[in-house]
């Protein structure tokens, strides 16, 4: 029988609960190992055993289909979500293939039903009378569309994949390169810290922690092994998880250049408080005051306590798209705005491999007027010579590019001009940010900032930074 402390049962519960109730994997496992009590060789099997397994579900599921000769929908999903574990155990981890399916075998009993187990058997015993290459092959020589079968190989939605190929021509790469980027989103990654100035120095908790410094930003830490949670800083509030491309958003925008006062700054989306943690300590190095937003009572209260270190910094509930809510709020009275805008996370799907299958393209288009909603109210929130940062963890041009195109058109209706910032040539020159010159070369010299996975190391972050001038008067 398998105990619900068995890896596999845990990894179970996750991916129920992914397809259930469309449960966040990044905290749903951590409780779920803590609840449990595993020990670190049985923890670090159930994440990675959970986190190969979403990444690859699309195409384990079209290789359980191949052996069961009917659709996953016609499967009930408790035996489902066993089989995609035990195809993951024999195709992409060093789980000896009998091994795996006995152990499939006895999860499927205990989830499903007992009458599930011959039915399980078969399916893992025709699985694995290939290896991965060969049901690679036999999968996607089915299909002569190569975005299918780039899909298909790479486990990634369709629309995904022609999202990322888009994205990459927007950027002047070339779609020769979309194989590598999918291949980075497959590829495990351990968490990145950030030291949060000016309570932590990243030196020394990379010591703390038998880490090391990060490539581009001087405050992140990688490289870490262990219980995350267990660290003195996090818990502490010193530290915490924070991507690398992440904390450089942050970093840039506190250090592009701005003439006059510099002491009102906003974080409009700051909820759950990772990147306002870091904008509020180096706000803190200025003497300069954040003011940070969010809409839902749950991620205030986790703002809250991410900022509890923080005296220049207040945190307030808010709609974004309408600041007038705040108090004594009025046009232009902020020196420094973040929109880190609610997105389809498609730049995040190497941490968050979930979200693929939580999320279709009608997400991008339905996220389409919030975000340039909240843009719009930044670039009347800032003052003339103030700068606003764009923000995205997606690399779709429909979130990034077009929509800063389409708020600039709409503030010059209503008489806000705004320029936009060439970022590359201001990366050398901004406080805390590392290789800096090699940044910018690796952007193209382009004035938006796209980071990509397979390039930079972090997630397909966006930033766009916005500078409101003086209207042009007739």
């Amino acid at each position: 029988m398998i105990a619900q402390g068995d890896p596999r049962h845990i990894a179970w519960e996750v991916l129920h609960a992914v397809d259930d109730r469309a449960a966040y994997a990044n905290l749903m496992l951590p409780s779920l190992l803590r609840e449990r009590r595993l020990e670190a060789r049985d923890a670090g099997f159930a994440t990675e055993l959970t986190y190969t397994t979403l990444r690859w579900r699309g195409f384990i599921d079209a290789v359980i289909e191949a052996c069961a000769q009917r659709q996953t929908t016609l499967i009930d999903t408790n035996s489902l979500n066993a089989l995609r574990l035990g195809v993951a155990q024999i195709l992409l981890l060093r789980v000896p293939a009998h091994a795996a399916v006995s152990t499939t075998v006895d999860l499927a009993a205990a989830v499903a039903s007992p009458n599930s187990r011959g039915f399980v058997n078969a399916v893992l015993r025709r699985a694995s009378e290939l290896d991965l290459l060969g049901w690679q092959s036999r999968i996607v020589e089915k299909t002569t569309d190569e975005l299918t079968s780039l899909s298909l190989r790479y486990s990634h939605p369709r629309w995904i994949v022609v999202a990322l190929r888009d994205a990459l021509q927007q950027c002047g790469r070339s779609i020769a390169e979309l194989p590598v980027v999918l291949q980075a989103n497959n590829d495990a990654v351990r968490p990145t810290l950030v030291a949060r100035p000016p309570h932590l120095l990243a030196d020394t908790l990379a010591q703390d922690v038998s880490g090391s410094l990060g490539r581009w930003v001087d405050t992140a830490v990688e490289g870490v092994r262990g219980d995350i949670g267990a660290i003195s800083a996090i818990r502490k509030g010193f530290a915490g998880v924070q991507d690398e491309g992440s904390q450089l958003i942050a970093h840039v925008l506190a250090g592009i250049s701005i003439s006059g006062d510099d002491s009102q700054w906003l974080d409009m989306c700051a909820g759950p408080g990772g990147k306002a943690a870091l904008l509020a300590g180096l706000a803190e190095a200025r003497m300069a005051h954040l003011t940070a937003l969010d809409l839902q009572e749950h991620r205030v209260n986790l703002l809250r306590d991410a900022l509890r270190h923080f005296p220049r910094a207040d945190v307030h509930t808010c709609d974004a798209t309408d600041l007038t809510q705040l108090p004594d709020y009025r046009d232009g009275m902020f020196d420094r705005v973040l929109v880190d805008a609610p997105c389809s996370g498609i730049g995040a799907l190497r941490r968050r491999p979930d979200l693929r299958w939580q999320r279709d393209a009608s997400a991008v288009s339905g996220l389409a007027s919030l975000q340039e909603a909240l843009l719009l109210a930044a670039v009347k929130a800032v003052r003339v010579g103030g700068v606003v940062g764009y923000a995205t963890c997606s690399p779709h041009v429909s979130e990034t590019a077009v929509v800063v195109k389409q708020v600039r058109r709409l503030a010059r209706q209503q008489g806000i001009e705004t320029e936009i910032v060439n970022v590359s040539d201001q990366l050398s020159q901004v406080p805390h940010v590392r290789n800096g010159s090699e940044l910018a070369t690796l952007n193209g010299g382009k004035p938006f900032l796209q980071l990509w996975p397979d390039v930079h190391g972090t997630d397909a972050m966006f930033l766009a930074i916005l500078r409101r001038v003086e209207t042009a008067h007739d």
